[in-house]
Parts: C-alpha cells; sequence; structure tokens
C-alpha cells in the first residue's frame, strides 16, 4: 500500500531495555526464599556408578539437600526429537555415565556458593570403561557398546537401494568433516522453577518455571507429558533470552532436575550454568562425517550423487542423529537437477556431550558437501566453479519443484543472487588479481570460493497462534506464538500491526512467551517465525480492522463499504474528509458495550518455504604459516518478501559470523579417553570482533506463494552460504599447489600441513572408503524416490 511502513528499515523498539539493563533474564530474577541447585558432573566418559556418598555434602553450611536418581525419581525421557525410543536419558545418572560432565546429583544450598562448595564433597566411586569417542569408529561391531542391550552403537539409521552412479562418465569422491561445535550462546541455559502458582493469570497453577528457551509452550507439554501433569496447570514463562540457536529447544536432562528438586522441596529453586558447563552439557552442534560420490558426464552435467553420512548422536541418541535422516537428506540435493540420489545415513552413539540443533539445524551440513563436490568436479573437469553450478541449477520456469528426497521447493530463481553476488565482488577482476599473484610466486595466495544454497524454513508448514487488541485509549497489544530470543519480533509484529492499523508503533504492545498470556504456539526455530507469526499477527489486525469498520459505520451512520480507515489512521466516510472518528473512540464505543475490538486465531501455511541464495568468499593464505585472512565476504540472501531490511541485515550478520567461525576457527575436541580439551574459552577457538571484517550483505526479493506476506525465513541462511563459500576459497588459494581438499575448519595448522603434504608429493587422500555398517542399515521406509520434477 501507498506510504506502507513494510520494506523500510525500522530501528528495533526492543533495544532500550537490552542496552540500558532494564531486561530481565531468568539469572537475575527475584523470587522470595529461592534456592540454588549445582550438579555434580562426572570426570569420566564412560563409567559404571558403583556408589554415592553424599554424607559429607549433607552436612555443609548452608546446604539444603543432596539428591542422587534414587532420591528424585524422575523418569528418564528424550529431548526435542526422539531418534531412537529405546534411549531415553535419566535426568541424573543411574548405573553409569556415559560422557564427561553427565550430572550424577544435585546439591540444592541457601545460596549459589553453598550449594557449589557442597558439590565438591559428593563421593563417587567409578568403574571405568572404555570410552568410545570417534563418530566412525563407533559403527564397528567391535567397538565398545555404550547400551549394551542395543547390540551396536548405531542408535538409527536408513539406506537408500539404488545404484545413483550408473550413468556417470565421471565420478568425484570425498570424504568430509563437518566438525562438532559449541552453540555458545551469549546466556547460558537458565531455569527458575516455583512449585505453585505465580501473579493473577497464572492462580490455578501447579507450577510456574522460568526458563531461557526457544519454544515455551513446548517446553510445558513436554514437561507436563514427562511429570504426568496437566498441560494447563503449568505456567512456563520466558524472559529475556541471550540468544538460542538451536541449542534451547526441548527439556534437558538438567531442568528436570531442577524442576523435580523444587516439587519434592515446596520450594522455588534455581540453576544457571557456568561457561565451562555449558560447553559440556549444552547439546552441540553439526558432528558429521559425510562420504560423497558425484556422477557427472564430461560436459559437466550431474547424473547421479551417492552420500553415506555419519552423524554423532553422541550420548543417549542426542537428536543430530534425527536431523541427519531429516533436513540433511531432504536438502541433499540442493540448488541442482540431480536424476538420481542414494543417501544413507547412521546416527553413531559415542562417550560425548550429546548432539542437537546448532543454527541451521542439518541444512548447512547438506550445503557443505554440496558445495564441496562441486568444486572438486569443476577441477576435474577443467571448469570453471561458477560455470559448473550454472550448467546444473534447476530452472525458475521449473517451479514448484519436487526433489527427490521429497522436498516441494516453492519458488527459485538461483542464477539471481549469483549473478548479484559475482557482480558486488567483481568476479573477473578478482580472478585476475589472483593470476597475477600466481604468476609473480606471491606466498601468500589468493582463493576464490562460491557456493549457492537453498534451505527449507517452516518445515511442514503448520499453524501459529497471533492476537490483536485495540483498547479503549486508542493503544493495541498484540502476541504471537513464536518465542523471541534476538531477533527482532517486537519490532517485526509491531510493524505488521501498525501498518494495517494504523496505529503508531510506540502505542503497541507486544506479548510473548508466556504460556498464561499467550495460549499456544509452536516457538521459534527453524527461521519459521515471520512467516508463521507475522502472518498471524497481520490476518489477526485484518480481523480487528474489519471488526473497527463495522461499528465505525454504524456509529458514522454511512454503509460498512465506504468507510474507510485514512492515512492519518483515522475512520472516515468516502467522500465526507470533515467528518473521523480516532480508534480511541472507536473501541471506547465497544468497551461501553461490554465488547472489545479483538481478534485471536491461528494462520496457516501449507508447507515449507524454500530461501536460497548465494556466496562469495575472498580469502588470503600464507602458505608459509597456514594462516587464513578473509579479505572480502558477499552475501546475497533471497527471503522473499522483505519487512524490515535492518533485521534482515542483522540476521545476515549473525549467520555470517557463525558460519565463516565454522569454516576457520571453531571445534570441539576430546581426547581419546572421551576428556573434553575444548572446555572453555581459553580453549574453544571462538571468534572476537578483532577476528572478523567488513560483512557485505545484500538481497534479492523472490516473494514466496506459501503465505500472504510473501516471506520466507532468513535466521539461519547466511551460516547455511557462508561455511562452504570459505572453504571453497581456503581450497582455491591452494589449487596450484596441489591442495584439493582441507576439511573444517580450516586452520593455520591444517592448512600448513595440507600445504607440508603436497609440497612432498604426497598430498593427503580424498578418500577412503566408508564404514562397513551402511550395507547392514535397513532400507529407507517407502523406497526410494526415482525422479524430480516439476510438481
Amino acid at each position: 500500500m501507498a506510504g506502507s511502513i513494510l520494506g523500510t528499515s525500522v530501528r528495533r523498539v526492543e533495544d532500550l531495555q537490552l542496552i540500558t539493563g532494564a531486561s530481565t533474564y531468568v539469572g537475575n530474577l527475584a523470587l522470595d526464599g529461592v534456592l540454588h541447585a549445582a550438579f555434580v558432573r562426572s570426570p569420566l566418559a564412560h563409567a559404571r556408578i558403583v556408589g554415592i556418598d553424599t554424607t559429607e555434602a549433607k552436612a555443609a553450611p548452608g546446604v539444603v539437600a543432596v539428591f542422587t536418581a534414587a532420591d528424585l525419581g524422575l523418569p528418564a525421557h528424550h529431548g526435542l526429537m526422539v531418534v531412537n525410543p529405546d534411549l531415553p536419558r535419566p535426568p541424573l545418572a543411574t548405573d553409569r555415565v556415559r560422557f564427561v560432565g553427565e550430572a550424577v546429583a544435585v546439591v540444592i544450598g541457601e545460596t549459589k556458593a553453598a550449594a557449589v562448595d557442597a558439590a565438591e564433597l559428593v563421593e563417587v566411586d567409578y568403574d571405568p570403561l572404555p570410552a568410545v569417542v570417534d563418530l566412525e569408529a563407533a559403527l564397528d561391531p567391535a567397538s565398545e557398546p555404550q547400551f549394551p542391550d542395543l547390540g551396536s552403537n548405531i542408535a538409527a539409521g536408513a539406506r537408500s537401494d539404488n545404484d545413483p552412479l550408473a550413468d556417470a562418465e565421471v565420478v568425484v569422491r570425498a570424504r568430509m568433516v563437518n566438525q562438532r561445535l559449541a552453540v555458545m550462546p551469549m546466556e547460558g541455559n537458565a531455569i527458575a522453577v516455583l512449585p505453585g502458582p505465580w501473579g493473577e493469570e497464572g492462580a490455578n497453577d501447579e507450577l510456574t518455571i522460568w526458563v531461557s528457551t526457544q519454544m515455551p509452550h513446548g517446553f510445558r507439554n513436554q514437561t507436563s507429558a514427562v511429570l504426568g501433569l496437566e498441560a494447563d496447570r503449568v505456567r512456563v514463562i520466558t524472559p529475556h533470552v541471550g540468544g538460542g540457536f538451536g541449542g534451547k529447544a526441548g527439556l534437558l536432562a538438567e531442568h528436570t532436575v531442577v524442576i523435580g528438586a523444587a516439587r519434592a522441596l515446596g520450594r522455588p529453586v534455581t540453576w544457571v550454568e557456568t561457561r565451562s558447563e555449558n560447553l559440556v552439557s549444552m547439546p552441540h552442534g553439526r558432528a558429521q562425517v559425510g562420504y560423497y560420490e558425484l556422477g557427472l558426464t564430461r560436459e559437466g552435467a550431474i547424473t547421479g550423487m551417492r552420500a553415506r553420512v555419519v552423524a554423532d548422536a553422541g550420548a543417549y541418541a542426542g537428536f543430530n542423529g534425527g536431523l541427519v535422516m531429516g533436513p540433511t537428506y531432504l536438502m541433499s540435493q540442493g540448488v541442482y537437477r540431480t536424476p538420481k540420489i542414494g543417501f544413507d545415513a547412521a546416527a553413531a552413539l559415542t562417550n560425548t556431550t550429546p548432539v542437537g540443533a546448532f543454527r541451521g539445524a542439518g541444512r548447512p551440513e547438506a550445503t557443505a558437501y554440496l558445495e564441496r563436490m562441486m568444486d572438486l568436479a569443476a577441477d576435474e573437469l577443467g571448469l570453471d566453479p561458477v560455470e559448473i553450478r550454472r550448467r546444473n541449477f534447476i530452472q525458475p520456469t521449473e517451479f514448484p519443484y519436487k526433489t527427490i528426497p521429497g522436498a516441494h521447493y516453492d519458488i527459485g530463481d538461483y542464477d539471481l543472487p549469483l549473478r548479484e553476488a559475482l557482480r558486488l565482488v567483481d568476479y573477473e577482476k578478482v580472478r585476475e588479481e589472483q593470476a597475477t599473484r600466481r604468476e609473480a610466486g606471491d606466498p601468500v595466495m589468493l582463493g576464490i570460493g562460491v557456493s549457492v544454497y537453498v534451505e527449507i524454513t517452516a518445515g511442514g508448514g503448520g499453524t501459529e497462534f497471533g492476537s490483536v487488541t485495540v483498547h479503549a485509549d486508542g493503544s493495541a497489544t498484540i502476541s504471537a506464538g513464536t518465542s523471541g530470543h534476538g531477533q527482532g519480533h517486537p519490532t517485526a509484529f509491531a510493524m505488521l500491526a501498525s501498518d494495517r492499523l494504523g496505529i503508531p508503533m510506540e502505542k503497541i504492545r507486544f506479548v510473548q512467551s508466556d504460556t498464561a498470556a499467550v495460549p499456544r504456539g509452536g516457538g521459534t526455530g527453524g527461521s519459521r517465525s515471520l512467516q508463521m507469526g507475522g502472518n498471524a499477527v497481520r490476518a489477526a489486525a485484518e480481523d480487528v480492522l474489519e471488526q473497527a469498520r463495522r461499528r465505525a459505520a454504524a456509529m458514522l451512520e454511512a454503509s460498512v463499504d465506504d468507510v474507510q480507515l485514512t492515512e492519518d489512521g483515522e475512520f472516515g466516510v468516502a467522500g465526507v474528509p470533515s467528518v473521523t472518528l480516532t480508534w480511541a473512540q472507536v473501541a471506547g464505543a465497544a468497551e461501553n458495550d461490554g465488547a472489545q475490538l479483538a481478534a485471536a486465531l491461528d494462520f496457516r501455511q501449507e508447507g515449507a518455504t524454500f530461501p536460497f541464495g548465494a556466496h562469495v568468499s575472498v580469502v588470503e593464505v600464507d602458505t608459509e604459516t597456514g594462516r587464513v585472512t578473509p579479505r572480502r565476504h558477499v552475501a546475497v540472501d533471497d527471503c522473499g518478501r522483505i519487512l524490515n531490511p535492518l533485521l534482515v541485515n542483522g540476521q545476515q550478520h549473525g549467520g555470517l559470523a557463525q558460519g565463516i567461525a565454522q569454516a576457520l576457527y571453531e571445534e570441539i575436541v576430546y581426547d581419546s579417553e572421551g576428556q573434553p580439551l575444548t572446555g572453555t574459552l581459553a580453549d574453544y577457538r571462538m571468534p572476537s570482533a578483532a577476528d572478523l571484517f567488513t560483512f557485505e550483505t545484500a538481497n534479492t526479493e523472490t516473494p514466496t506463494p506459501m503465505n500472504p506476506l510473501g516471506a520466507k525465513g532468513i535466521g539461519e541462511s547466511a551460516t547455511v552460504g557462508a561455511t562452504p563459500a570459505v572453504q571453497n576459497a581456503v581450497v582455491d588459494a591452494l589449487r596450484p599447489l596441489g591442495v584439493r581438499h582441507v576439511d573444517l575448519p580450516c586452520t593455520p595448522e591444517r592448512v600448513w600441513r595440507a600445504v607440508q603434504d603436497a609440497r612432498s608429493g604426497h598430498p593427503a587422500d580424498l578418500w577412503r572408503e566408508p564404514p562397513a555398517a551402511f550395507a547392514s542399515l535397513p532400507v529407507r521406509p517407502g523406497g526410494e524416490v526415482v525422479e524430480g520434477g516439476e510438481i
């Protein structure tokens, strides 16, 4: 509409609270009589528990209680996703521990210091067992089993039953690592539990929980199911959240223990994890190894692809095992026309921290593998990396498009963002500079990496709640079932309501993340918020506007068809500009009649949306030291129609930081006994502002037909595109030396060793045969989809 606020850069309305410290987090929540929890954690990766002596700890000053699994009797349960129903995790370890950092007991103290000190006094007698740390070694039938009754360390798996390479004239192969990452939000896990009601809205509640989570309603529902409580008697409140990135999805073991302790003592209990705890207890991300074979014609057309991927589920079948069989498989085809795909996936159990979601949750892994294979194929066939991609793109005229793994791509033009990214970086000029430096023998070599991706957001579609209420003073309250943790929900949703109702944003209050105030919701994950929650708020605003027009028509003694909302946000009659009514007048009249201008509804989206984009990265690699210095990174991400460019750019910047960090810096490392070697920020190489550089972001807009706003997700897109672009750039720089691949992360040591191996005439092998366990996996239910194409 003319003069619409949508599509403009509007400053975030929530930032004043954040930057002035007025925000409330779980960690600074004040509850009368609150107790503090401290966990006793296993120092061993794998051991039987012979005995636990809590005598000294119970007698320590300030200690209220010490609980073991036998004391609380809490049921074992799964996380957000059930990978193997036979492998639930006990909230406190029972007969054995399965990773360093697993909670064995909990101390409850009057102060945090008292609880922490007493935790040191708990004596646990362990009988050590061999630890299985490597995800590929875990597939060996001879490896030490985590669960002897299971028969192997494969929590779940599936394979294809076809030969996708039969028609290939050329086959390129590579074993590639997507390393284990720490999710590392600024705020770690935190929970406070009151065994009873809080506030008027929760007067009938049996349990009130404040928790740093991405999905308050999901947390409530899972808690209720695990503890056998009525969901409507449990209230979950999520105050401000210092980041989530997938690590705060679902009910964790420590959450369950704190809830159980509060109920057992009849007093409020809180727990805020330390950074060291966070590194060993919050689920990690990525942790996959992929064996990929890409078949092509000699002209560079893809004929088929075979992928065999091991995902490290960690202990207790963390839901990363489900991600490999879900989004990694679903998005394995990427942006390319691929006639045949075979995809085998195995979820390995290891004696390490359980692995779950991290920004992208299975989709960045799929793109990283595929985009490396495209560069390897280009190198094998002597083609430019851009050219081989263009020869294989699914074309705009083919949408909507069904892929072989079963994704229904809504709309796409994959060359559109690629053209823009190449233009912005001045691709030909950078290639000329690269050639000049190579001819001069410069030891600091220039590399250019390209990545083109498609990802899935709001997977499966579904519904989301939204509401709008206009009050007698002309202000409005809006709410949504999504739950923001830094993305800008208050700003985005207020913009939608303001644009439709003409009420200034400063007069709109946003309510979220409280199950007593918002009746239902799917929370935030999978980049679903705007397209689901935003459309729900938009639809509720439309409903309220129509209610107001009917009431205004009666007050103005005019036909509803003649009543319109003016640019000043008032109701008038067409052709009679001198008489108008304000929102306050219309809403006040409704209130006098015992009514309210309000709408609460669920928006339904029939399927997922598929954002896409292209990234070009330019790096310098010092062949003498292995140091990689990013010079430029151009990201062109297409998230459909853009509501607020400022919010989109913020999401791009955050995604780029984490994607580039995976490419160059971050990695969780264990020794052979399962001891974490990266258990603090002194060891875990998370980049600081000094390590990063100015990002160049842009957007193309290809509105989706899946929702009225035409919006797709943006929260994870830049992470999906960034990592392979940087990795490809590093390898491209070293290509003249004979280096064909460098595994993630491309650290100075790893790059230096690749250079030395190549110079010695013994470059590292790209390929080795995958673990034999793939051949024994069950064939994927329903057989193979034999062809993709237009729907």
